[in-house]
């Protein structure tokens, strides 16, 4: 595998869609856009917050008090925590809504964790400002792809279940903006459950799989040679 391809947040070996590394949160988050949005917005937050902090930690001056070793569970820690504040954050905000979303909320930390961030962050040389932008930015991006593929499903996925969009808000938990027409195929029952779901990521994937075969040609022959040598 060529290291343009290694090193690719969408097309990479670790991406969403690559590893399936995102499918809980696709899965459980896009049955209705607003839960998609909520959970979109943990991701960008937790991502980013924890990779800055512990980037910071990293750095010559937060060395003094980071210990040696453990430090993938310090990052685990700080993902928990800054996903536990958004979900205080926006319980205060609207508890509704985040009591429908409350489950993939709480997976977000989890997806942080194991996104192989950590293992990437190096204790910076010289430039301490540009060691960190370059660890956020490249952890932001891995959170605006899978919250933009969770996005992107959940427009697909609640106009086939229940004919209409909807956005976070109000007493109700969730505000509708969009209603379409029912016909005699809508809304399709089987979308509003996990199987469903599981029909759409599986086509959702296939079109991955398409289109990593015309940007990158070759790839996976030149990986299945690699295999059997």
């Amino acid at each position: 595998m060529n290291n343009r391809l290694q090193s690719h947040v969408f097309w990479g070996p670790f991406s969403p869609l690559s590893a399936l590394t995102g499918a809980g949160l696709l899965i459980m988050a896009s049955g209705r856009l607003s839960w998609a949005i909520t959970t979109a917005g943990c991701l960008f937050w937790v991502f980013g917050l924890t990779t800055f902090t512990y980037a910071i930690l990293l750095s010559s001056t937060g060395r003094k008090i980071f210990p040696k070793q453990g430090g993938t569970h310090i990052f685990i820690c700080l993902a928990s925590f800054f996903g536990a504040v958004y979900v205080i954050l926006f319980w205060l905000l609207c508890p509704f809504a985040a009591f429908e979303v409350l489950m993939p909320l709480l997976l977000v930390p989890m997806f942080c964790a194991s996104s192989g961030v950590v293992k990437k962050i190096i204790v910076p040389s010289d430039d301490l400002s540009l060691d960190i932008y370059d660890h956020v930015s490249e952890s932001v991006s891995q959170a605006a792809i899978l919250a933009g593929l969770l996005i992107a499903f959940s427009i697909i996925r609640e106009p086939l279940s229940f004919c209409s969009l909807s956005f976070p808000g109000s007493f109700h938990g969730m505000i509708t903006i969009v209603t379409f027409r029912t016909g005699t195929f809508f809304p399709i029952g089987i979308f509003t459950t996990s199987s469903g779901a599981l029909l759409l990521l599986g086509y959702f994937v296939c079109l991955y799989q398409y289109g990593k075969s015309v940007f990158f040609p070759g790839e996976d022959s030149f990986n299945s040679g690699d295999l059997k040598k």
